[in-house]
C-alpha cells in the first residue's frame, strides 16, 4: 500500500508537467500562425522573395549605362468592379528615378474600395526593383464613374550589374492584383 500512496503523487506531477508543457506548445502554434504574415513579409521585403521589391526614399548609387526595360501589367479580381490600365513600358537607364501612372476607374453605381498587391518576374530582380512612392497595400475607394491616376515612383538598383544571374536580364515586369476590400464602399 505504501508503494501505491507514493506512485501516485509522482504520476499527477508527471501528467501536469505533460500536460503543461502540451498546452505550452498549443499556445505556441497559434501565436506563430499569427506572427507568420508579418515574419513572411518582413523576409520577403529583405531578401527581395518572390519578387518583393523594396522601397527607398531616393537612389543615392547614380545612374549607370545599362539599360532595363521595365513592363506593368495588371489583373483584377472578379469581384472588384474597377478597370485599370497599366502603364505603357519604358527603357531606361538603371538607376534612373522612373514615374509612371495607372489608371483606374470604378464601372459600379457605388463607391468601391479596393486594394492591390504586386510582384516582380524574374523573382530574383525584385530585390533590384525600389519604390519611392506607391499604391499598393493602400485601400482606394472610388466613387461611382471615378476614374483617378494611382502613381508609382521607382527605380532599378544599379547593384543589379553586379549579380552576374541578373546580367543577360534586359527587362523586368512588375505586376498589380487589385481586388476588392473588405471594407467596402468605405
Amino acid at each position: 500500500m505504501a508503494l501505491a500512496e507514493t506512485t501516485q503523487p509522482s504520476a499527477e506531477k508527471s501528467n501536469r508537467r505533460i500536460g503543461l508543457t502540451l498546452l505550452g506548445v498549443a499556445a505556441g502554434m497559434v501565436g506563430l500562425a499569427f506572427a507568420s504574415v508579418p515574419l513572411y513579409q518582413l523576409f520577403c521585403q529583405v531578401t527581395g522573395y518572390g519578387g518583393t521589391t523594396r522601397t527607398a526614399d531616393a537612389n543615392p548609387k547614380g545612374v549607370i549605362a545599362r539599360e532595363m526595360k521595365v513592363r506593368f501589367d495588371v489583373n483584377i479580381e472578379n469581384s472588384l468592379n474597377w478597370t485599370v490600365k497599366p502603364a505603357a513600358a519604358i527603357t531606361d537607364q538603371i538607376g534612373r528615378v522612373d514615374t509612371v501612372n495607372y489608371i483606374a476607374t470604378n464601372n459600379s453605381d457605388k463607391p468601391v474600395t479596393g486594394q492591390a498587391v504586386f510582384n516582380v518576374v524574374p523573382e530574383k530582380a525584385g530585390i533590384y526593383f525600389n519604390k519611392i512612392e506607391c499604391f499598393c497595400f493602400t485601400e482606394q475607394t472610388l466613387q461611382p464613374g471615378e476614374t483617378v491616376e494611382m502613381p508609382i515612383v521607382f527605380f532599378v538598383d544599379p547593384d543589379i550589374d553586379q549579380n552576374r544571374e541578373l546580367k543577360t536580364i534586359k527587362e523586368i515586369t512588375l505586376s498589380y492584383t487589385f481586388y476588392a476590400s473588405d471594407n467596402e464602399g468605405s
